[in-house]
Formats: C-alpha cells, structure tokens, sequence
C-alpha cells in the first residue's frame, strides 16, 4: 500500500513541479521521500531557493508560513492544517505586543518557531542553529527581549553573559523531559553521551554532554567516536541519525519509563496518505496577506543575511 502511495507521490511531485520539504521531526517515510530533510534553518534557506512552482511543506504551520513568506508567488501547501506548534502557540499577538510596550528600548529577537504576526513585532529571526552567533553579533550592551522560548533564551544568556528579557513559553516536546528521568537512564547506560537540543530545560541541559540544534546533533555524532547515545529532543531525528550510523545505538530521551518515543503531536500528523492528499487536490493552501507578508519577512531576510555575513550558511 505504502508503495502505490509513494509512486504517485512521486509522480505528482514531478507532474506539478512541486518540491516537498520535511523537518527531521516527520515520520520516516515522509524524511525518506522528500527532496529535501532538515531543521529550521536549513529549510528557510531550502524555500528561499527553490525553483518549484508548488512546496509541500511537511513540517508544522510556522514553517509553511515562512516559505509562503520567502516565496509570496508560490503555492505553498502543508498536508494538515491543524500541524501547529505548543511553543507558537504559548506567544499570543496581542500579549506580545503588550509586553514589548514595556521595553520600548529592546531589540526583539524572536525565535522562528512563532506566528507570522509575531515575526512582524520582531527585528531579528533565529533559529536554534543559528542563535548564539546572532545573539554574539550584536552589541553586549544591546538591550533584547528574546521570545518565545524561554529555555533556549536561558541557555544563551547563560553562554553569552547577557540579560535577555525573555517570553515566557516552552515546547512541550522539551519542556517536559526530566532531569530525575534522564539520570536514571545515564545511570543504566553509563558509556552513552547524552545530547539534548537547547529547548530543553536548565536541569537536562546541565547533564548533556552536547547543546545543540537538531543539524548540530546530527553533525555532532557523526564526528563523535563514541558507539552510544541519549537523545534529548524529538523522536523523529533518530531516523536521520541511524541513516548516518548505522552502528551506532540512540537512545531516546523519554519524558518517563511509559512510553518508549518522544514525538511532537504535531509533527506527526503529517502521513503520507495526507500528503498524496495534499499533492492531489493541491491542499491545504497557506495563504497570507500582502501586506503580513512583507512585513513578517523582513526580520527573516535578516537572519540569512546576518547568517551568510557571518559564515553560517552560503
């Protein structure tokens, strides 16, 4: 079944001239047959030089959104539309808003994984990939409010000795990983080096051995020469991970002894019946106003500007 779904994929990608994009997070087969698997970054710079006439965009709603954004006369489709995100969702407009009326001073940072109309009160997209040069590029005494991951602005305020003013919000997929949990498991494969993804809370993060984005992880235990690892972020990354070394052992990072994966629930609502669907009847069609558009890019243009200036991507 899954190969009949698979060859008119396939066959439709080529007849639409669509590109299908995928985070890391998606479910095997959607990484195995897309043009093109990464995290955050890699994928906005993917969309911004595609030459497709339609991008499927498997990965959840703020990503499709910044493609659209990257491509305003693309077609930019995503298989289910209820494929949003905890962490966006924890930074409302009108909230923000308010809460930058207080630091009338501040730079705005804002983290990608956030809405098209926060982007608009931003003066600076990151990713995890990329956040710490772009946090170091700045002045140090350059007033920031960093949003809306408080854990990953944490982490850098932490590295960098800033003061970040910071919006309180989390992924649930990280947030609720455990530090009791994660040393129980140290504890039962003490030669595994345990890697985590700076969402994660300061008491995990204060047992990996590695703090890095998911393309950081994968470039990390490619370069490692230990056999073992515990993996602290979302399930999905394990697929690209044993693609890369098959004899090496991934362990993932469970939230308690009940389950046995990690998964965003949004992420993984994307299958690949959805994405014939999505192919097929060229749905769900993320579309944006001119003018949230032009504004909401702007800070994006400026993080892969600021990324090429600095060395980051080419």
């Amino acid at each position: 079944m899954n190969k009949d779904i698979i060859k008119e994929i396939l066959r439709l990608k080529r007849e639409k001239n669509a590109v299908l994009l995928a985070h890391y997070y998606q479910i095997n087969e959607i990484q195995d047959i897309a043009d093109f698997v990464g995290d955050s970054l890699n994928l906005a710079q993917q969309a911004q030089q595609t030459n497709a006439d339609i991008i499927l965009f498997c990965g959840v709603h703020f990503m499709a959104e910044t493609a659209k954004m990257l491509n305003p006369n693309k077609k930019v489709i995503i298989p289910d539309m209820n494929a949003g995100c905890s962490l966006a969702d924890s930074c409302k407009y009108e909230d923000f808003k308010a809460f930058k009326q207080q630091y009338l001073d501040h730079k705005v940072i804002s983290y990608i994984n956030c809405s098209a109309e926060i982007k608009t009160l931003s003066d600076i997209i990151c990713t995890s990939g990329n956040a710490l040069q772009l946090v170091n590029s700045l002045p140090q005494n350059e007033k920031i409010i960093f949003a809306p991951d408080k854990n990953l602005g944490g982490y850098l305020n932490r590295i960098t000795g800033r003061n970040m003013v910071l919006w309180n919000g989390t992924c649930e997929v990280h947030q609720l990983l455990t530090a009791e949990h994660i040393l129980k498991l140290k504890l039962q494969n003490k030669d595994a080096t345990l890697i985590a993804h700076p969402e994660c809370n300061n008491s995990v993060l204060e047992l990996a051995d590695f703090i890095g984005s998911t393309q950081a992880m994968i470039k990390f235990v490619q370069q490692s020469k230990e056999s073992k690892f515990l993996v602290a972020t979302e399930s999905g990354i394990v697929h690209q991970l044993k693609k890369d070394n098959p004899q090496k052992e991934f362990i993932v990072v469970t939230q308690d002894e009940s389950c046995a994966c990690n998964d965003c629930q949004y992420m993984k609502l994307n299958t690949l019946g959805k994405v014939l669907q999505s192919l097929e009847t060229e749905t769900y069609e993320i579309n944006l106003s001119q003018d949230l558009i032009e504004r909401a890019k702007k800070p994006i243009i400026r993080m892969l500007e600021m990324s090429k200036s600095l060395g980051i991507i080419k």
